[in-house]
């Protein structure tokens, strides 16, 4: 029996984020989908190569640019391989907690949005949740990649929630109180009175220079330096200070010290 050519690689998850159903990342060499529905938004960019694909019967081509593709859920579509060598393409598969289903017209009639700024943050999303264990980040580019595509789709940005006296201060706190077991978005915004995503996360950066994920990380480093400093192994040291794993802290911990979790950690002991 002849043996199967591989067309492709896959690599596929469901982070821990709300209102991300799967990720979906693909390098094919020949590939033709066939007409099918998702019952969630598909949100595409390209890597290399370029990808025809047709929506309720229109047809359209996506390559490598400025170029965002959105299919919205429920309505028939197909794609297929148009360049030699196949193509490289991310994908977020978003249920309506994200995008509700009543934009759908909307995105039928432009489902290419030419729209750097906006790819650039699907792509920061994209890096966020190749990390597999932070999704507090994933979630705050989330909240902004969603805002750009809900002004694409309804033409205004999403409705902020009320205002809120002392919001970074207040967060802040929150996030300080939080700093092992972390929080989620949607719980900080309950706790400070319903204020929207997206106004936490502006007005926190505006307060300190940094966005909040990246300020709990800045912290669970500095928890993990003690714990390091004090004999603990760094895998212990990267669960003990809220990371993921030791893999997970170790991205974080040579970016803010420099080096690695067990040099620092033999360091004081040399």
């Amino acid at each position: 029996m002849a043996a199967i050519r591989p067309l492709g690689t896959v690599s596929a998850w469901q982070p821990p984020v709300k209102g991300i159903a799967e990720v979906f990342h693909a390098r094919f060499t020949e590939h033709a989908y066939p007409a099918h529905v998702h019952d969630t938004w598909a949100l595409m960019i390209l890597d290399g190569g370029r990808v025809d694909f047709a929506l309720d019967r229109e047809r359209h081509g996506v390559g490598v640019s400025d170029h965002v593709a959105l299919l919205p859920p429920g309505v028939v579509h197909d794609g297929r391989t148009v360049t030699e060598g196949g193509f490289r393409k991310r994908v977020l598969y978003l249920d309506t907690s994200v995008l509700p289903q009543r934009l759908t017209g909307a995105a039928v009639d432009a489902p290419l949005l030419d729209d750097p700024a906006l790819r650039e943050r699907v792509h920061g999303l994209h890096l966020a949740l190749e990390e597999r264990g932070d999704p507090f980040e994933a979630e705050s580019r989330l909240v902004f990649v969603r805002e750009r595509l809900h002004r694409w789709l309804t033409g205004r940005e999403e409705a902020p929630g009320p205002p809120g006296e002392g919001l970074p201060g207040r967060l802040r706190e929150l996030l300080d109180a939080r700093v092992v077991e972390g929080i989620t978005l949607e719980e900080a915004s309950a706790e400070l009175g319903g204020v929207h995503s997206t106004q936490l996360i502006r007005s926190f950066r505006t307060a300190y220079g940094l966005p909040p994920h990246a300020y709990l990380t800045g912290r669970r480093v500095a928890v993990a330096r003690r714990l390091l400093l004090a004999g603990m192994r760094p895998a212990e040291a990267a669960v003990a200070a809220g990371f993921y794993d030791q893999a997970h802290l170790a991205r974080h911990f040579g970016r803010h010290v420099g080096t690695s979790p067990g040099v620092f950690a033999r360091s004081g002991r040399l």
